[in-house]
């Protein structure tokens, strides 16, 4: 599952049944998740069962699985379950057989087949924009927008024309997000905020609206309304403009908003029709999402829809003895690289500076990690970086992870810890099982303890042993 995915799958697990109930009463909401968020496994589950009238057993499906791909097939059916996709049919004296959630079943089959007058997909304008807007108009604004967000964050504003900034909604939601902290009239980027710089753009915009929807109930809004919007932004056609007719009250609040990101376009408030630019449209992509800006090239991100672009080109050297040359022009790329190398000099299409022991204790003190910035130079190397093995010289790697180590001795990992257990019979089956499924992070036979990232799968294996036994 990508980054965008997890951060937005991690949201609707939280939400209540009934939730998804209203969510999957719009067929665009429905193929959304099924095209974004499951595996392909779980897709393969849900188009076996789509178009039966009868539950399928258990035993059935099992049959279509390899024994090898247990992990993979428990996996999936968590999720199914999670997102109230799934429910166990019961009837009494059958074998255990599983079916599809209504409406979710009938919203997918009206999303593939179409039919119906429910218009989630949107409705497009029946008459010509009198203000031509094409497709390289409305990257060039999602590309200032965007771009002028990522430079607030490093604090290269005014550079290049964006000297405005963003509005003061996005502003407070960085803040609230904790990408950003306000010292004074200085704003300073956190490790949140440095570990959503490396994401691509993808994966960064789904950051934002999370937050969003996460302060929505505080703004009067409806949270179902909210979402149902944004899965059905990534089901629009790129330069069709599409009309507010149907848009709810809350929707159309979110135009503005929205705007403020990139997200969409409206040449004025007051007008009754919107454009969707690419990072609308690559919401719920199941293809490469865009490349970062931070990464390199939005331009050539913006104007390809897969991340091989030569917008991907690495542009750093780093020596053994600590210097960096970056052979760039862009002033974000060059504001990241000031966060924590100190630079010396400029030309051109190049800038040079050095990695040292204070340029990496300043970042490590505004929150940023060795491991991110070792992975920032790892993943933005130059081609000739990647003729060597590895592609970053050892000494300088082990220098700034031993410069972070110098004021910290220990690391915390998030997490669930399970313990007294009867027997080490009892211990010892979920244990092996957390461990199977990616989840264990630490065990102790001894003990008859082990602690585990996340517990949902846990829970549910422990409760069918129960069954069992029973």
């Amino acid at each position: 599952m990508s980054v965008s995915s997890l951060r937005s799958f991690e949201y609707l697990e939280q939400l209540p049944g009934t939730t998804f109930r209203r969510l999957y009463e719009q067929p665009s909401t429905a193929l959304a998740i099924f095209r974004r968020m499951l595996p392909h496994l779980a897709k393969s589950f849900v188009m076996a069962m789509l178009y039966i009238s009868q539950p399928l057993p258990v035993t059935d499906l099992e049959s279509c699985v390899r024994p090898e791909s247990r992990r993979e097939k428990d996996h999936s059916l968590s999720l199914l379950y999670r997102l109230h996709i799934l429910a166990v049919a019961s009837d009494p004296g059958q074998p255990q057989a599983l079916k599809l959630t209504n409406p979710f079943a009938t919203s997918l089959r009206l999303a593939l087949t179409g039919g119906g007058e429910h218009q989630s997909f949107g409705v497009p304008c029946d008459t010509p924009d009198k203000h031509h807007v094409d497709i390289a108009y409305l990257d060039a604004f999602a590309r200032s927008q965007w771009e002028g967000i990522l430079h607030y964050m490093v604090g290269s504003l005014g550079l290049k024309g964006h000297g405005d900034g963003p509005s003061q909604g996005v502003t407070k939601l960085l803040e609230l997000g904790g990408l950003v902290e306000r010292h004074g009239r200085n704003v300073v980027i956190t490790k949140e905020g440095f570990s959503f710089l490396l994401q691509e753009v993808n994966a960064q915009v789904w950051t934002l609206l999370i937050f969003y929807l996460e302060n929505a109930e505080g703004l009067h809004m409806d949270s179902v309304d909210v979402l149902s919007f944004l899965f059905m932004l990534g089901s629009l056609e790129l330069g069709q403009d599409y009309s507010l007719d149907k848009l709810t009250p809350t929707q159309i609040h979110m135009l503005e908003d929205l705007g403020d990101y990139g997200i969409i376009y409206r040449r004025k408030s007051s007008s009754r029709r919107f454009y969707p630019t690419r990072l609308a449209t690559t919401l719920t992509s199941d293809a490469g999402a865009l490349r970062s800006a931070s990464a390199g090239g939005f331009d050539n991100a913006l104007r390809s829809s897969s991340s091989s672009g030569d917008g991907g080109k690495g542009f750093i050297i780093i020596e053994t003895n600590f210097r960096m040359y970056a052979y760039t022009s862009s002033p974000l790329q060059i504001a990241v690289l000031a966060l924590f190398t100190r630079l010396q000099s400029r030309y051109p299409n190049m800038v040079t500076g050095r990695i040292t022991r204070e340029s990496i204790r300043r970042a490590i003190a505004t929150g940023i990690t060795s491991e991110q910035i070792v992975s920032y130079l790892a993943t933005h190397a130059h081609a000739q970086m990647h003729k060597n093995n590895p592609v970053l010289p050892p000494t300088v790697v082990d220098q700034i992870r031993l410069w972070q180590i110098e004021g910290e001795r220990m690391k915390a990992t998030g997490g669930f810890l399970f313990k007294d257990f009867v027997s080490l019979a009892e211990y010892d089956a979920p244990a092996r099982y957390a461990e199977e499924i990616g989840v264990l992070v630490w065990r102790s036979d001894a003990k008859r303890m082990f602690f585990v990232t996340r517990h949902e799968q846990i829970a549910s294996y422990l409760k069918s042993r129960a069954k069992k036994a029973a």
